[in-house]
């Protein structure tokens, strides 16, 4: 099996809504804000082939499907869907895509399921041969959303998931479409049932996976997130969310499992450290993977 990051449409979006409750002076360090005090964001995919026989795409970004307008709003940069384009580059298309696995339906992660917008036309699904893998306690928010989170929501993607008849619901650590090599953990704090991947390691220590790869999600955006602390302004629960933060690297860290981010513009993986005080970090850290082997 091989793995590769897979860059989607980029974003600017609010670095103090990014950062929650910590102050300007430290963020900005860490991502330099525009001068409409917005951070560069990446929308990045993990490609995984073959993973249980399977290609298999762990999420698909932002994509194009807003109108020009909504594309300004939110700050998406480019006009085209740029996943489809960095999945040429790598050697295949979205038909070739047997898995997509959705840790969660806000639209910076699920909207690249969608055609680039066009006037006139009605949002359709792109990935026709694929199994569309969701967490079913997040499936009932994405029905019934909150009024904080409802714009966070493609209104049509619900009906368009369940009307093309390949859509799993997971509630368990295992799913019909890989079986026992990707294990699902899940969590609350930034939105109900969020659905973390872990693609699973070489090695068994203990009757316990060792060496694999967690697909983080808005649990951990990027390496700033790795500080216990910080989380954002979108999490509908910073208190929580950090408890669940804490557990999961605790539980990375033991495992040697490494670390995928989607949000971050310049690291994809990278593995879980921890000084003497307890703080967490990352090392080895890698821009981007190449059909990279998941032992290497």
């Amino acid at each position: 099996m091989k793995l590769w990051s897979i860059i989607g449409n980029s974003q600017k979006l609010d670095g103090g809504a990014m950062f929650g409750n910590a102050p300007k002076a430290m963020w900005e360090k860490w991502a330099p804000p525009d001068e409409q005090n917005r951070i560069d964001l990446a929308c990045r995919a993990l490609l995984a082939s073959p993973l249980n026989g399977k290609t298999v795409l762990f999420e698909t970004g932002i994509g194009a499907f807003f109108e020009p307008k909504l594309r300004q709003r939110y700050g998406i940069q480019e006009d085209r869907h740029v996943l489809l384009d960095s999945l040429a580059a790598a050697g295949f298309s979205h038909e070739d895509i047997d898995v997509v696995v959705l840790s969660h339906l806000h639209f910076d992660h699920a909207g690249g399921l969608l055609a680039p917008w066009a006037e006139g036309k009605a949002p359709s699904l792109l990935f026709p041969n694929a199994t569309y893998v969701v967490g079913k306690e997040h499936w009932e928010r994405a029905r019934h959303p909150h009024p904080r989170d409802r714009a966070s929501f493609i209104p049509e993607l619900p009906g368009l998931l369940e009307a093309s008849g390949r859509l799993e619901l997971v509630d368990g650590e295992r799913s019909k479409a890989l079986g026992d090599s990707v294990r699902f953990g899940f969590s609350d704090g930034h939105t109900p049932g969020l659905m973390l991947a872990e693609i699973a390691g070489p090695e068994t220590v203990g009757g316990q996976p060792h060496g694999g790869v967690a697909f983080c999600a808005d649990l951990i955006p990027g390496r700033f997130w790795v500080h216990v602390p910080i989380t954002m302004g979108y999490d509908r629960n910073a208190e929580l969310l950090i408890d669940e933060k804490r557990v999961f690297l605790e539980d990375k860290l033991a495992r040697n499992v490494r670390l995928f981010f989607t949000h971050d513009t310049d690291c994809a993986l990278a593995q879980v450290t921890r000084d003497d005080k307890g703080r967490f970090a990352t090392a080895h850290e890698l821009a981007s993977l190449q059909a990279r082997p998941l032992a290497a």
